[in-house]
């Protein structure tokens, strides 16, 4: 592998760096972002029926709270649902733009990824392309070992870009589909606590 590198030239190690960090980010991301710890699926069902036997208590509540994704977003709700609907409402979409936000860390780095390994390989073949027209000027065609180690460079940097940027794209994709799904999930969860809570919405000719 360092070999391999070496060959290379200089722009593998950035390449070799992004690799990592993309490996890193994937391994994450499938963690943070598994239902079961975002979207627990039981997780409504429990809290309608602590609600239903008056069993719902204020420590219950912190500590889902402590907890990320849905609970924290249902805790906010619960707590402020005394103060009406849109009370409820409003800290329900509070608490869910703070949830977005941490379900789409390091996505902006794996698509930055994703879009700037194809152009280090290729900044990698430009200076390797460099290489074997200087070795060209100089000593001409004869010199066969320092062209072939020119092109080398040219195209491994060139490969090396592209096997970083395919999954980084790929994985991208995913896990964003997979961040509209959940985003999709807790709404839908969201707006059934609201309306379980506050049944008696805005209709026409109905005054309160």
């Amino acid at each position: 592998m360092l070999a391999f590198i070496q060959t290379g030239g200089f722009f593998m190690w950035p390449l070799m760096a992004c690799s990592i960090l993309t490996l890193a980010i994937i391994l994450e991301r499938f963690w943070t972002l598994r239902k079961a710890g975002v979207a627990p699926n039981g997780l409504l069902n429990e809290v309608m029926t602590r609600l239903r036997d008056d069993r719902m208590t204020i420590d219950y509540i912190r500590s889902m709270q402590s907890k990320a994704g849905l609970s924290s977003i249902f805790a906010a709700g619960l707590l402020n649902s005394k103060h009406g609907r849109n009370a409820m409402k409003e800290s329900v979409r509070e608490a869910a733009s703070h949830v977005i936000h941490e379900l789409e860390r390091f996505m902006n780095t794996l698509g930055t990824i994703a879009a700037i390994s194809p152009l280090l390989g290729l900044l990698g073949t430009v200076v390797g392309m460099i290489k074997v027209f200087s070795v060209l000027m100089e000593s001409g065609a004869g010199n066969t070992a320092l062209l072939a180690g020119g092109i080398s460079e040219a195209l491994l940097t060139t490969a090396a870009g592209l096997g970083v940027a395919i999954p980084a794209l790929i994985f991208h994709r995913f896990f964003s589909r997979r961040i509209d799904v959940l985003v999709v999930t807790m709404e839908q969860q969201s707006t059934k606590l609201v309306d379980s809570l506050h049944s008696d919405r805005d209709k026409p000719g109905v005054t309160k």
